[in-house]
């Protein structure tokens, strides 16, 4: 699908900034720097590509106040230019559009409502007793328990599944895959084998939240699993039962988090991260990627518990010190220990 083009005047009217250069100048589509052709926009964000500004074959730019003279090409000049980047692939790249009905495929259960205006694809089951609000897109093969309620303007790609009673907010996005209120992962030990404990809470979703696909948020054992406004979540994240994730976080893709963890607002978290059960995450704290989170974090700040990448040699022997570290540590103490009757005998 070809985007209309838009001038630099309209953007800046519609999200602030100003414009250098001819206001009048159209692009049709965002690009990089180094791909940009005649049409698009491209954007600054990182001075040390600064010098990509002279090479770039684009109409037009995005650049911050520091780099508002660095480049003749027409220019919007704002605080930000990644979101505002984003903002303007927003406009050209508005997402895709569906008409609203139940196609006759469709199951629908007993007492479900279904907005007028929502959209109801293909081999969708959708179940007694569920609320689907308006401007809903809920796109073939998806399904949706008994008593579950979605709020306005949720998307929900194909194959997504949404268990019973769960609660969704405003906007959702839940990419294909997406397991929303499956059970936790809840055994008691007898007798040499598991019994299974019934998990009777549900998941709790908050406004404006994405989830990339084939994630899974487990529903509660007793109390909720819930997301707060604005989470992000990227794809094959898995979410145990009585997570509850703060508002305005984002965690990158396998990341695990087990069962009662406490995530703060503004937290963010990278790739394959893992979080031990019922630990407490402060607000706006920074995990880094491959990082294993065994105690509570109750300061904000960035942490990291990665060991850094070597030489496999270099690696084994370097192993094999840390095998006598409690060791070493004991024998420092005692040095400690005998300066410090040194210093008393000898002062």
């Amino acid at each position: 699908m070809t985007s209309p083009r838009r001038s630099l005047a309209d953007f800046v009217e519609r999200l602030g900034g100003r414009v250098l250069g001819d206001p009048a100048t159209t692009v049709a589509q965002v690009a990089t720097l180094e791909r940009a052709r005649e049409g698009d926009i491209a954007f600054l964000t990182n001075a040390k590509y600064r010098s990509l500004l002279q090479e770039t074959r684009a109409s037009a730019v995005i650049v911050g106040e520091a780099e508002a003279d660095a480049t003749a090409l027409p220019r919007i000049v704002c605080a930000n230019p990644y979101a505002y980047f984003a903002k303007v692939s927003a406009l050209l790249n508005p997402a895709q559009e569906f008409a609203p009905g139940v196609h006759p495929g469709a199951v629908v259960g007993e007492g479900a409502h279904i907005d007028p205006t929502a959209h109801v694809a293909a081999n969708v089951v959708i179940g007694a007793g569920a609320a689907i609000g308006a401007g809903c897109v809920i796109m073939a093969g998806c399904c949706v328990g008994d008593k579950v309620s979605i709020g306005a303007n949720s998307r929900l790609y194909p194959g997504v599944v949404v268990y019973h009673d769960c609660v969704i907010g405003r906007n959702l996005i839940a990419h294909s895959g997406v397991v929303i209120g499956s059970d936790g992962f809840g055994m008691a030990w007898e007798n040499g084998r598991w019994l299974k404990i019934p998990q009777i809470g549900r998941v709790v979703i908050g406004d404006d939240v994405e989830i990339g696909a084939n994630t899974t948020i487990d529903r509660g054992a007793l109390d909720d699993t819930v997301i707060e406004d604005d989470v992000k979540l990227d794809n094959q994240i898995q979410v145990a039962h009585n997570v509850r994730v703060g508002a305005h976080t984002a965690i990158a893709g396998c990341v695990g988090i087990a069962g009662s963890a406490s995530i703060g607002r503004y937290c963010r978290i990278g790739g394959s991260a893992g979080i031990l059960g019922h630990l407490q995450i402060a607000d706006n704290v920074e995990i880094a990627s491959f990082t294993l989170v065994g105690k509570s974090i109750r300061e904000a700040g960035s942490y990291a518990g990665i060991f850094p990448i070597s030489k496999n040699d270099e690696w084994r022997k370097n192993a094999a010190q840390l095998r006598h570290l409690d060791e070493l540590a004991r024998k420092v103490r005692q040095l400690q220990h005998e300066i410090e009757e040194l210093k008393r005998k000898n002062p």
